[in-house]
C-alpha cells in the first residue's frame, strides 16, 4: 500500500498566492475578462425578515435577507454583480442546468468569534476548488479574488444573521449554472452565478455522536475520469437513493466503495480518515489521495496540514480497503475512523455495515484524535487562535 505526498494545495487551481484577505486587499487578479467588485449594486431590504431559532433549525432551511448574483452572457461577458434582496429566480423551462446538469457550487461558513468578529476559514481554497469545478462544467472563468470580495461584501451586509454561538454559524453556498436557453447538449452561452446565505446550527441531528455507515459495492460515487474531484450538484443528486438504502439498513450514512478491491472513498458527503497504527508498525493517519475520484476539501487538507505539524505521528494520502480495515480491527490496531467536511468540520465514525457484518469502529470523545482536531479547527474558525486561515469580514 504505498503512500503519496501531501499536498501543498487542495486543487490544481492556481493559487491566490497568500490568505484570502491578500486575495482581497492586494488586488491579485487572474488577469481575464471578470466581474469587479468595485462595480457592486446593492439594494437594500426595507424590511428584515425575523432571524430563525437555532435549537432544532434544520440545514439549510432559513436564508438571509439578501443574495448576490451576477450574470454572464457570451456576447456581453460578465455584467455588474449586484447584492440584491433574496428571492426566487426566474429562468428559461429549457435552461441548460436544468436538463444537463450544468450546474455547480461550493460550500463555506462565517463564524462569529468572542470578539464579536466575523471570520471565514481558508475562503480563497473554496475560489479554487469553484473554478477547477467551472472550468469542468464548461462553465465561463472568473477572477476569484473578485468574487471573494464580492462574498466577503455580502457577508458584511447581513453580518446580523450570523449567529452570537459556538455552536453555530452561517453557511455561504456560492451556486454557477448555466442558463443557456435551448436544448442542445453544448457550452452555453449565458450562465448565473449566485451566493445565498444561511444560519445552521449541527449538520447532524445525532450532534458529536459517532455515526453508522453502510459499505457495499452495489453504487459507486465516483469514477476515474468523472467529475468526482469536483463539486458538481450532480454527484450529490446521484448519492441520495443509496443514502435511503443506507437508512433502511439502519446506517446513517454510505461508506462509498470503488473497485474490485473495495477501495475506501468517502463516507457520506465527506471525506475520510484512519487513524490506526499500520502493517509496519507505525501509527499513522492516513486518508485516500486526490486521484481524480476523491473531493478536496478544505477541511482534509486543513487536517493534513495540522497533524503533519505536531510531527507526532505518521501523516500522509495513501490507497485504503475494507480487507485494510478488517485485518486492522481483527489486530486490534484501528485507533478511530472518522469523516471531514465543512459542515460537519470533524465527524467520528462508530459502525460499518460491511458484507452482512458489524465493524466496531473504537471511539473515545474525550482522549480522541477526533476531538483534538475539532477543537483546533473551531479555535481558528472562530478566532479564538490566531491564524493565517482566518479571513476577516
Amino acid at each position: 500500500m504505498a503512500s503519496v505526498p501531501v499536498p501543498a494545495s487542495a486543487t490544481s487551481a492556481p493559487s491566490l498566492k497568500g490568505t484570502g484577505a491578500e486575495a482581497s486587499s492586494n488586488g491579485l487578479s487572474d488577469s481575464i475578462p471578470s466581474f469587479k467588485a468595485c462595480d457592486l449594486d446593492i439594494d437594500l431590504v426595507q424590511t428584515h425578515k425575523p432571524k430563525p431559532d437555532l435549537a432544532g433549525l434544520a440545514f439549510g432551511t432559513a436564508f438571509t435577507d439578501h443574495m448576490l448574483t451576477v450574470e454572464w452572457s457570451y456576447q456581453g461577458g460578465w455584467q455588474r454583480p449586484r447584492i440584491q434582496p433574496f428571492g426566487n429566480l426566474s429562468i428559461h423551462p429549457a435552461c441548460s442546468a436544468l436538463h444537463y446538469a450544468i450546474q455547480l457550487f461550493e460550500g463555506m461558513k462565517a463564524y462569529r468569534g468572542p470578539d464579536n468578529r466575523v471570520r471565514l476559514f481558508r475562503p480563497e481554497l473554496n475560489m479554487n476548488r469553484m473554478l477547477k469545478s467551472a472550468l469542468r462544467a464548461c462553465l465561463p472563468s472568473f477572477d476569484r479574488a473578485e468574487l471573494l470580495e464580492c462574498i466577503r461584501k455580502l457577508v458584511e451586509v447581513d453580518q446580523e444573521w450570523v449567529p452570537h454561538s459556538d455552536a453555530a454559524s452561517l453557511y455561504i453556498r456560492p451556486t454557477f449554472l448555466g442558463t443557456e436557453p435551448s436544448l442542445g447538449v453544448k457550452k452555453p452561452s449565458q450562465a448565473l452565478l449566485y451566493v445565498i446565505l444561511s444560519p445552521v446550527g449541527s449538520y447532524f441531528t445525532t450532534g458529536a455522536k459517532p455515526v453508522s455507515l453502510w459499505a457495499d459495492s452495489k453504487y459507486i460515487r465516483s469514477w476515474k475520469g468523472g467529475t468526482g474531484d469536483c463539486k458538481m450538484g450532480g454527484n450529490y443528486g446521484a448519492s441520495i437513493f443509496a443514502q435511503y438504502e443506507a437508512v433502511d439498513y439502519g446506517c446513517q450514512q454510505v461508506l462509498w466503495l470503488y473497485g474490485d478491491d473495495h477501495q475506501i472513498t468517502e463516507v457520506g458527503t465527506m471525506n475520510l480518515f484512519l487513524y490506526w497504527t499500520n502493517e509496519k508498525g507505525e501509527e499513522e493517519l492516513a486518508t485516500p489521495p486526490l486521484d481524480g475520484i476523491i473531493l478536496p476539501g478544505i477541511t482534509r487538507q486543513s487536517i493534513l496540514e495540522l497533524a503533519g505539524k505536531w510531527k507526532e505521528l505518521k501523516v500522509c494520502e495513501r490507497y485504503l480497503t475494507m480487507s485494510d480495515l478488517r485485518c486492522g480491527l481483527k489486530e486490534n490496531r484501528v485507533k478511530e475512523m472518522f469523516g471531514s467536511g465543512t459542515a460537519c468540520v470533524v465527524s467520528p465514525v462508530g459502525r460499518v455495515l460491511y458484507q452482512g457484518e458489524n465493524l466496531q469502529i473504537p471511539y473515545q470523545q474525550e482522549n480522541s484524535l477526533a476531538s483534538r482536531l475539532l477543537k483546533e479547527l473551531t479555535d481558528i474558525q472562530y478566532g479564538r487562535t490566531p491564524s493565517e486561515w482566518s479571513f476577516l469580514v
